[in-house]
């Protein structure tokens, strides 16, 4: 009796995906445990793609809405108290248009600032720490896939569906947004929502939140503390960047007479706005502490002040700084993808 014949008396062993013992033709190992991965996520992750799908109808319905309402009332370029000369009497419809169509971009805006953390929480962290807490990785960390090659088919399938939705996602909201953002909604490239809603950048922030709340749940193998650690961990991640974003690229100088009105144009960021000194200087109001009521032109003259200037980001400067930022955030999640596997490697071999 051989021991090929005990084998088909037995029957063939299971495996974590139930295809018994018996591999396919051609089928790697790797291919088994992506199967498994999508057989275990496939719910929230088909959950992320139709919210994707369906976020995308809505706002190609919204863009042509918007459109038709820009060009009956011919709106383009204009905001509530405008220059331009075919902008004079437009204020009203542009209120109307705010109205209307402005709580729908800033609930698109929001969702897309807010997706990161999402995925962060309900993919990131449970897609490692359930199966730890639970037990069941001994079971796959038994059949032919060793642990690395199980954690990669663990992160890249669900990196591949965030990559996919999160792009389409911004890629139709950008389309959405050059129709009526900035002057005319209000909805400026600059704000907190709208920059992180353009772009790159959501993209790079979704995949930092995976790969976040991943590492969460490798060190601390408890579903739910993953999810708060994740949370709190992405929400830093946020607000050190709106803190950072500005200075990640350096400010246009404008420069102007001391008679003249500084004025800068809706799209641009301001940054900073003051006098100018013979020597080159830049001084601010608080540092002159000229009274209006007083000899206020003498006191410019004290100071040795010849005219004013005013620091600020271009609309030119959106995409450099949506670049710059995504390409820092995806470097931090490539270092903590590569922290994981270290982790991995060290505590289950």
């Amino acid at each position: 009796m051989t021991t090929t014949a005990h084998r088909r008396a037995s029957g063939p062993r299971p495996t974590a995906d139930g295809t018994g013992d018996r591999p396919a033709a051609g089928r790697a190992p790797l291919r088994g445990a992506l199967w498994l991965a999508w057989r275990q996520h496939r719910l929230v992750l088909g959950i992320l793609l139709a919210g994707a799908a369906a976020t995308a109808v809505w706002c190609a319905v919204l863009r042509g809405r918007m459109a038709g309402a820009i060009d009956a009332h011919h709106l383009a370029g204009c905001s509530m108290i405008s220059l331009v000369p075919h902008c004079a009497d437009t204020q009203d419809a542009v209120i109307a248009f705010r109205a209307e169509f402005g709580s729908s971009l800033k609930l698109i805006e929001t969702g897309l600032f807010l997706l990161p953390a999402m995925i962060g929480l309900f993919i990131g962290a449970p897609l490692v720490a359930r199966e730890l807490e639970a037990g069941t990785h001994q079971l796959v960390l038994t059949q032919s896939v060793g642990p690395l090659r199980w954690l990669a088919a663990k992160l890249a399938l669900p990196a591949a569906f965030v990559l996919t939705a999160v792009s389409g996602l911004s890629a139709v909201f950008a389309w959405l947004w050059q129709v009526g953002g900035d002057e005319v909604s209000g909805s400026y490239w600059y704000s907190m929502l709208g920059f992180a809603a353009l772009g790159p950048v959501p993209v790079a922030h979704s995949l930092l939140g995976l790969v976040v709340g991943v590492l969460a749940g490798l060190l601390l193998r408890r579903t739910v503390a993953s999810m708060a650690v994740t949370l709190a961990a992405v929400a830093v991640v946020q607000v050190a960047f709106q803190q950072l974003r500005p200075a990640l690229l350096p400010v246009a100088t404008q420069r102007f007479g001391l008679n003249t009105a500084v004025q800068a144009p809706d799209s641009s960021w301001v940054q900073g706005q003051g006098y100018l000194t013979r020597a080159g200087g830049h001084l601010t109001g608080d540092d002159l502490g000229c009274a209006p009521n007083r000899d206020y032109e003498g006191c410019l003259r004290s100071h040795d002040v010849t005219g004013q200037f005013l620091d600020q980001h271009p609309v030119s400067h959106h995409w450099p700084l949506a670049w710059i930022e995504s390409g820092i955030v995806l470097a931090l999640a490539l270092l903590l993808t590569v922290l994981v596997f270290r982790v991995m490697r060290r505590r289950h071999g």
